[in-house]
């Protein structure tokens, strides 16, 4: 059952349900993994990359309501459940307990990287299909290499 209906074809709005699904799941749980790392950061460098988190975090959760909400415009029912969060998503776990500063940096760099390459395949994707959708994701993807740059530049 949809509330919603779309002015996309079925064909079309599956491509751009599925992206916009997927752009939801990682990014959920970048915020979760962004503020897990948050609150076990530990070394000389701790207060910046505590901050430095803090923004990814907002970041993620500021583009999860984005792209939930354009899911919902399209007759689309997002799911941010953390079963399917769990299940879905392209970051890999993170340790438990305290986490060195530098580690914390090398963590980051590589959740935003495998979030970036997927996000980037979802531009390819609704491309054609939706460019309303696909601007969504250009944008945040745009955000997320910022926050990808200026932690790769810490490892210089």
């Amino acid at each position: 059952m949809s509330a919603v209906k779309s002015s996309l074809p079925e064909a079309e709005l599956k491509v751009v349900g599925e992206a916009l699904q997927g752009a939801l799941v990682d990014l959920l749980d970048l915020s979760l993994v962004a503020k897990q790392v948050h609150w076990n950061v530990v070394g000389p460098r701790f207060r910046s990359v505590h901050l430095q988190l803090d923004e990814v975090v907002d970041t993620a959760r500021q583009h999860s309501d984005t792209v939930a909400e354009r899911a919902s415009t399209l007759g689309v029912s997002p799911d941010g459940r953390a079963a399917t969060v769990a299940s879905s998503s392209a970051i890999g776990e993170v340790p438990t307990g305290w986490i060195k500063d530098a580690d914390a940096v090398r963590i980051l760099v590589d959740a935003l990287g495998a979030v970036i390459v997927r996000m980037r395949e979802r531009i390819e994707a609704t491309g054609d299909p939706d460019p309303v959708s696909q601007d969504v994701i250009i944008g945040l993807t745009a955000d997320l290499e910022k926050h990808a740059w200026m932690f790769q530049a810490e490892t210089a």
